[in-house]
């Protein structure tokens, strides 16, 4: 069995959690602000969002469509 704690070591203890805690906390929230900023995400992967960007818009115009029948007409 273990010894009862006094007061001021139950005391310590929760205060040493409470700064854990606390610490935890602002880590997360940091954390969080920064997976969630949109406009620092794009400004690290710019070269990837432009490729991406152009490809969706290539593709939305009809592109595979226009490009495969120009290659049709050249083969006859």
């Amino acid at each position: 069995m273990s010894p009862a704690r006094t007061p001021d070591e139950i005391r310590a203890s929760l205060e040493h959690h409470r700064r854990e805690l606390t610490t935890s906390i602002e880590r997360l929230q940091a954390d969080v602000t920064e997976l969630s900023d949109w406009r620092s995400q794009i400004r690290r992967n710019e070269k990837a969002v432009v490729i991406g960007t152009a490809v969706a818009g290539f593709v939305l115009a009809g592109g595979i469509g226009a490009l495969t029948g120009m290659l049709r007409r050249r083969r006859r």
